[in-house]
């Protein structure tokens, strides 16, 4: 078959779901996907209201069915789906008795393998079956721990003869790419329903599809490990602590330097009040990009200041944490150096030369350790585990994306309240 263009629609508003629809289908789109989350929340309305709404356009239901096969593939179906979806990992029975369904209902089936660990067996068993297409899936946590889905894809291509879907991080910058790797249906989800503007960005993969060539964009795209910086220096403290689901910020630890992004890994520093001994010569340790992240128990005198600062400076390092005293702000703020202090004072303690480069140190609840990363600005500092980087940077990543969408729909007549449906979402 031709390649199609599928969009799948994963919110948990109807209301949302269906402005997303309409600028998809301007946009190009071929098909519309009722996800999993909207199905949980609106239930097969969702679907009803895909159907009335886009007559003749194919509309798949991700119902990720697990049993009853019939029952559910039936009643999808008569709410109007021309595809249902049923998971891999379901029982042989399951799968038939949905094929069967299909068979009498009208609707094809697509045998979804996420969570299946040999593909292309089970795709060679479910196109025997009678399955109409199998979808490989990458799932949204894997995909922010860099997960691709391509190498599945290329053997299942290499197992099957009828049509194969995939999905899982794909933009305007892979679809040409999951094309060659053998897909028919490329299904997009953040890379359009997070984008500001849904129909260009629908336009862009679209395009891609056709001519296959990439289209490069900005929005949802996924690091493995080599860009966690550029990652980083994109999103906000904000973005990285709703991730991290409120964990890891260092308490009463505040920028020095107003709109001065810090971004790094860490190299610590644990030393006595005043002594700026190790702080100093932790300068000379520290490589070009790194965060002197200082531990000074969170108390004067000052162990950083002007010429330390100048230091970095000549050294390209990205900034410095203090649980201490800082002093020679106003040069510091000339200088754009980003700086973050628990305190600010005028004396400065002296040099004895205790304490410790390179260990562990604890600010308020946080423990950071060298090779960490840390982010800073206005709003504070967010320390990222070294091993727990590229997972945490792409989520925050996947957060921002979703708030500029909502932004978007602020900006043009909505309210935070009305965009959550938050009334409707309240504990009684």
């Amino acid at each position: 078959m031709e390649p199609v263009l599928q969009i799948a629609l994963d919110f948990v508003t109807l209301n949302r779901a269906m402005k997303l629809a309409e600028e998809t289908v301007a946009g190009g789109a071929d098909w519309l996907e009722a996800g999993t989350p909207l199905i949980k929340s609106e239930g097969l309305d969702a679907v009803r209201e895909l159907r009335k709404r886009f007559p003749n356009h194919v509309i798949m239901a991700d119902m990720k069915i697990m049993d009853a096969g019939r029952i559910e593939g039936e009643a999808a179906a008569k709410a109007g789906a021309n595809i249902v979806g049923v998971l891999g990992v379901a029982s042989d029975a399951t799968i038939k008795e949905c094929i069967e369904a299909g068979k009498n209902y009208g609707f094809e089936v697509i045998v979804d393998m996420i969570g299946v660990t040999d593909v292309a067996t089970r795709a060679r068993e479910v196109e025997g079956f009678g399955a109409n297409y199998v979808g490989i899936h990458i799932a949204i946590d894997e995909q922010m721990e860099g997960m691709s889905p391509f190498e599945k894809l290329k053997k299942v291509a290499e197992a099957v003869s009828i049509p194969i879907a995939v999905a899982g991080g794909i933009n305007s910058e892979t679809a040409s790419e999951a094309i060659e790797a053998g897909a028919s249906i490329i299904i997009v989800g953040g890379a359009v329903t997070k984008a500001p503007d849904a129909k260009s960005a629908t336009e862009d993969i679209k395009k891609a599809i056709v001519t296959r060539q990439k289209v490069e964009t900005k929005w949802f795209k996924r690091v493995t490990g080599d860009e966690i910086r550029n990652v980083l220096l994109e999103v906000s403290t904000a973005n990285i602590s709703d991730v991290m689901h409120r964990a890891r910020e260092l308490e009463d630890i505040h920028s020095v330097v107003s709109n001065a992004k810090l971004v790094g890994k860490a190299l610590t520093v644990r030393t006595y009040p005043g002594d700026w001994s190790k702080p100093v010569l932790a300068i000379d340790e520290a490589q070009e990009g790194d965060v002197i992240v200082i531990d000074a128990q969170g108390k004067g005198p000052a162990v950083w200041g002007e010429e330390a600062t100048r230091s970095c400076i000549q050294k390209k390092i990205a900034g410095v944490v203090i649980n201490g005293g800082i002093r020679d702000v106003s040069e510091i703020r000339k200088l754009g150096f980003p700086a973050f202090s628990k305190l600010i004072m005028p004396a400065a303690g002296e040099p004895y030369g205790r304490g410790e480069i390179g260990v562990p140190v604890w600010i308020g609840d946080a423990e950071i350790k060298t090779g960490d990363w840390v982010v800073g600005d206005d709003d504070g500092v967010m320390v990222i585990p070294k091993d727990e980087a590229v997972e945490i940077a792409n989520r925050a990543m996947s957060w921002k994306e979703k708030e500029s969408r909502e932004i978007k729909e602020i900006e043009e007549g909505s309210t935070l309240g009305k965009v959550g449906e938050l009334s409707r979402w309240e504990k009684h």
